[in-house]
C-alpha cells in the first residue's frame, strides 16, 4: 500500500477513535529489545490532535494480519514513540495476546 494512503488510513482512524482532528508529523522507527530479543519492531507515526480535550499528540501504527491499527494518546508517561509501544506491548502481554516468552523473559514496559 502507497505510503500516504496508509498514512491517511491511520489519520482517519484516530480521527474517529478519539473524536477530533489530526494531522500527521512525523514519523520514527522503533526498536523495542529485552535481553536481546526483539519484541516490536517498526514505524510510529505521531500525529497532533487537534480539539482533543486532554491530549495533544497521538503514536500510531499498523500490525498483525488481518491489519490491526494501534493509537496511543500521549499522556504524563507516554512522552515519545518508544513510550508508546512500551505501553502497547505491556497491555498485549497483559492480555496474553503476545509472545509467552516476553513475560517469560521479565519483560515490563515501565
Amino acid at each position: 500500500m502507497p505510503r500516504k494512503e496508509y498514512i491517511e488510513r491511520l489519520k482517519s482512524t484516530i480521527e474517529q477513535s478519539h473524536n477530533c482532528a489530526a494531522r500527521h508529523l512525523n514519523t520514527t522507527h522503533v526498536t523495542e529489545i529485552f535481553k536481546g530479543t526483539t519484541l516490536w519492531e517498526g514505524s510510529v507515526e505521531q500525529f497532533e490532535l487537534l480539539g482533543h480535550p486532554k491530549a495533544k499528540l497521538c503514536y500510531g501504527w499498523s500490525q498483525g494480519d488481518p491489519e490491526e491499527f494501534v493509537t496511543i494518546l500521549e499522556m504524563p508517561a507516554i512522552k515519545s514513540a518508544n513510550d508508546a509501544v512500551r505501553f502497547a506491548l505491556g497491555h498485549r502481554i497483559k492480555k496474553g495476546l503476545i509472545m509467552k516468552y516476553a513475560f517469560e523473559l521479565g519483560y515490563s514496559p515501565f
